[in-house]
């Protein structure tokens, strides 16, 4: 149970990599940008063609013809480099551990959180998954995204915003209703129902097993709000008006926030008398500025045992985040720097470069995963799938596995979890490879609980107590298309739980589909996260943003594209939470709280994110 504070085991390794790799990167950087300037995003040609002779097209063309010239004087230098960088990748550790401590004083409760007992009634824990399209600039281009070191950042932004704003219980006084206005119920407390923020927050002493990380910016104001805000909660210097409702306090976000600083987090004021929730928590008359009518969506359908809904705003209290697609090494620098800043611990630099073990074919980006936690993590493992075909085995794809550390019960028996972060064979039409993972995926998970359950040689210690085993990710096929069957039958949805699904080839009614159409990412109707919750809340917004499933008759080479075929369901589900409650103890019982569909990273992805809060009950009651 090592985990891996540093790439390599001596330093003298760390610093030809770093060596060989400066040889590499101009060579490397200089491609990057000659690509990227080939291919436009829709929002540079709606620009250029508005003005032909525009700044942007005259930086294209002077740059273009000057990047391919320095890349040809690169090359050799690139060479060299690559001799010596390419055969340090097979003794690189397959992830790199960061923890660090969250001192912020008078803030308690913010960020990370302590290890004390485990209370008899249990608790519930917060997660989710977020496919957030850090690619090399070039490639992420080709998904109609651009800026990808400003995606980073502003991804971690909101992230960290919407996890640290405060949970809000709101009391109707009308005798008549009581219900809750609101068009995101992630913005409101869940009720009475206990969450991890209230559950348990032991002091915030952490020790640190790593160096820090030297590129963490230092905290000048509180997490949640920007400097001279008048309606922190950290800081209430005023109290927000909410008429017959309370209480209402509000959340803000960092000013450096783009989009979800200003539009997700102000006060809506409108004319025609209806009532909502604004973006910042606060009960407040809303405009209803997207064009499509605007339906009320409810929070619980039918018999369903849990409250779901479309949220602009991540799930406050978030314990577990599971990124895909973080292939950009800068980029992943940027997004821990962020996430640090509300997780303590983080895996990122998932997955091997070059050739090792199964990975057959020479890997040029690596998995791409990214675990981040607010629990501690005691043990982790990365397994590469072998069996990645065309474009796809380009890329380290594999299962991130992690066993984390969530309490103590008072028989001194650690109480864990596990975690699991994936990302699939993309390619469609590749039905085998993807069920051949799975299976993989499944053989990997037990092996990882059987020996992450041993106890060191030669101790005796209690056997630990297990709360919940999760699987995070983007799975690549959907539990609708008519081409994905062979995945949808899958034992590992006889193992696993899926919140969102009836049965093979059939969703709950309000399972939303998580893949967005990538050429109307920039329409001013989904270009922030109010707007795009707006917009997937209606049904007509949905076939309009959202790729669905094709009809059976079909033909599978015509385009994907929302707006251009035959649509069937509320979209292609890709992104996915799951839970198992076999292995549990005795008499403990898991039981899902509330499921979301997030669109707080509107304009930075062409994923939907999904979130999910699952309370483990042990079945005993409060002394």
């Amino acid at each position: 149970m090592v985990l891996h504070i540093s790439p390599y085991s001596s330093a003298c390794l760390h610093f030809l990599d770093g060596l060989s790799w400066s040889l590499v990167f101009p060579c490397y950087w200089l491609l990057d940008r000659l690509l990227a300037s080939c291919v436009a995003t829709s929002l540079e040609k709606r620009q250029r063609s508005q003005d032909p002779c525009s700044f942007l097209t005259l930086c294209v063309l002077i740059s273009a013809p000057l990047y391919l010239l320095l890349l040809l004087a690169s090359l050799p230098f690139a060479l060299l480099g690559f001799i010596f960088w390419a055969p340090l990748q097979a003794v690189r550790q397959p992830y790199l551990y960061k923890h660090l401590e969250l001192c912020f004083p008078g803030q308690a409760g913010l960020g990370g959180v302590g290890i004390g007992e485990w209370r008899p009634q249990g608790r519930s824990f917060c997660f989710c998954s977020a496919n957030v399209c850090l690619l090399p600039d070039s490639l992420a281009r080709f998904n109609n995204l651009s800026d990808t070191h400003r995606r980073a950042r502003e991804v971690g932004k909101r992230i960290r915003n919407g996890a640290s704003r405060p949970q809000i219980k709101i009391y109707i006084d009308s005798p008549t209703n009581t219900s809750i206005s609101a068009t995101s119920f992630s913005s409101l407390a869940t009720g009475f129902r206990r969450t991890s923020s209230v559950d348990h927050r032991p002091d915030q002493t952490h020790t640190n097993n790593g160096p820090a990380d030297a590129e963490t910016e230092p905290l000048t104001e509180c997490p949640i709000h920007p400097s001279g805000a008048t309606d922190c909660p950290v800081h209430p210097e005023e109290e927000a008006e909410t008429g017959s409702h309370r209480p209402g306090e509000q959340a803000g976000g960092d000013t450096g926030s783009m989009t979800a600083s200003r539009e997700s987090l102000t006060r809506y004021h409108g004319g025609d008398g209806s009532i909502g929730i604004s973006s910042n928590n606060t009960l407040s008359h809303v405009p209803r500025t997207s064009i499509f009518k605007r339906t009320g969506r409810k929070r619980r359908h039918g018999d369903e045992t849990f409250d779901h809904e479309i949220s602009a705003f991540f799930p406050a209290n978030l314990d577990f985040l599971a990124l895909q697609e973080v292939f950009d090494h800068g980029s992943t620098t940027r997004l821990r720097r962020q996430l640090h800043r509300y997780f303590p611990y983080v895996l990122s630099d998932v997955g091997r470069y070059g050739w090792k073990g199964c990975c057959s074919r020479f890997k040029f980006l690596n998995s791409g995963l990214m675990l981040a936690s607010r629990y501690p993590i005691l043990d982790a493992r990365f397994e590469c799938y072998p069996n990645g075909r065309g474009e796809d085995a380009l890329a380290a794809k594999g299962a991130l596995f992690a066993k984390v550390h969530v309490g103590t019960s008072h028989q001194e028996q650690r109480v864990v979890g596990y975690l699991t972060c994936t990302h699939l064979h993309a390619i469609e039409g590749d039905a085998s490879v993807r069920c051949e993972q799975l299976d993989l995926l499944l053989q990997w998970g037990a092996e990882f609980r059987q020996s992450s359950s041993q106890p060191p040689e030669g101790q005796k210690v209690l056997e630990d107590l297990v709360a919940f085993d999760v699987i995070l990710g983007d799975l690549n096929f959907d539990n609708c298309s008519s081409e994905d069957k062979l995945e949808q039958q899958h034992t590992l949805f006889t193992q696993y739980k899926d919140p969102c699904r009836l049965g093979p080839g059939e969703d709950k009614p309000w399972a939303l589909g998580t893949l967005l159409d990538p050429s109307g990412l920039y329409d001013d109707e989904v270009s922030s996260p109010e707007s795009l919750q707006k917009v997937m809340e209606n049904e007509e917004g949905r076939k309009e943003y959202l790729v669905f499933p094709p009809s059976k008759n079909q033909c599978p080479a015509s385009s994907q594209k929302g707006r251009k075929i035959p649509l069937k369901g509320n979209g292609r589900r890709l992104d996915y939470i799951l839970y198992s409650d076999e292995g549990l103890q005795q008499d403990w019982k898991l039981e899902i709280e509330e499921f979301s569909f997030v669109t707080q990273l509107a304009g930075l992805t062409d994923h939907l994110s999904v979130a999910m809060r699952l309370a483990v009950s042990t079945g005993e009651e409060e002394p």
